[in-house]
């Protein structure tokens, strides 16, 4: 029989385990019909509420559920590669603890592999239920990472997405520390079907991806898989040099012929402080790749490890790391 691995990241969702149990649950009786066995890996992203205990209510009445708990809130990217790293399965599945990924498309997916697909994707066809601001900055996102990375990252992607072993196993293979799993799953390539859905709202509680913590994953995003800002700092060196230059050719010939004394010093100012701007503003985007330099550089871990409990018992694993 074959194995099928679903990871779900957690981070505050005691209101919503049970109940996306129940709803993956549902597809049991496909899963006996193709033969396929599975393994629910719940990976706990330093939760401050009771995730932990309601995940564990579920590993007493079902020995297919697992818990793998961080010792502090490392983000959604180090759930990500912790669930690849322990997943055994045949087939892995990323999907949502808030239920913005239907378990219900899963018959669907899996049929798609059957038929020679190496992975199948999400989007999103609709931002219903989004603040509209968010979903312009969003679709601006996916318009400018098309246009500067060679990485295909398409409009309204999810992280959920299934795939097949090989698949995973390219992905375990980039053990990067800064780590955008969009960018990665489109880089390690693979044939991929993209199935489309219109967007689901959260089943209970509040998203915990502010517009800010957004930003920051989408410059985590450009830099990880695009040099253009690098290159654009560059080509703004280059032109404010030559027009640097050709202010200096305009101040000189204007003495010469008019000998102006010293007029014209608040647009110097002016021109100074954009000049300024721009320098701190191209050394802020060579400063975030060195930074990201620096982090891969120290070679931290990507998780800390908490608690694990499987069906064969339960560890404390403070020292163990990914």
């Amino acid at each position: 029989m074959k194995l099928l691995s679903a990871i779900v990241p957690c981070y505050n969702e005691e209101a919503n385990i049970a109940d996306f149990y129940q709803e993956f649950i549902k597809n049991e009786p496909f899963f006996m019909e193709k033969e396929i066995e599975f393994e629910l890996w719940y990976i706990d992203d330093g939760s401050k509420d009771g995730t932990v205990s309601e995940i564990k209510k579920l590993i007493e009445k079902d020995g297919r559920v697992h818990l793998l708990s961080f010792s502090r809130n490392f983000g959604k990217e180090a759930a990500i590669y912790a669930g690849l790293e322990k997943a055994k399965g045949d087939y892995v599945v990323f999907l949502d603890a808030d239920l913005q990924d239907p378990p219900s498309l899963l018959p669907e997916m899996l049929g798609f592999l059957e038929q020679g697909y190496d992975s199948v994707a999400t989007r999103r066809v609709s931002r219903k239920g989004e603040p509209p601001v968010r979903s312009f900055f969003a679709r601006m996102f996916y318009q400018l990472m098309k246009k500067i990375s060679k990485t295909e990252i398409m409009d309204g992607a999810r992280d959920y997405r299934l795939m097949k072993r090989q698949v995973v196993d390219a992905i375990l293979s980039m053990q990067e520390y800064n780590r955008f799993s969009k960018g990665i799953f489109g880089w390690v390539g693979f044939e991929t079907k993209w199935i489309e859905f219109e967007n689901v709202e959260r089943k209970k509680g509040e998203t915990k991806w502010s517009f800010w913590k957004l930003f920051l994953y989408s410059i985590d995003g450009i830099t990880a898989f695009s040099t253009a800002p690098l290159a654009f700092a560059a080509f703004m060196g280059v032109l404010f040099c030559l027009a640097a230059f050709v202010f200096i050719i305009f101040i000189i010939v204007r003495k010469m012929l008019f000998g102006d004394p010293t007029s014209g010093w608040p647009s110097l100012v002016c021109i100074i402080s954009l000049i300024s701007g721009v320098q701190l503003f191209c050394l802020g985007i060579v400063g975030q790749y060195l930074a990201k330099t620096y982090m891969e550089v120290k070679r931290r871990p990507i998780y800390l490890i908490k608690e694990e409990i499987t069906a064969s018992g339960r560890e404390d694993l403070d020292e163990r790391a990914g």
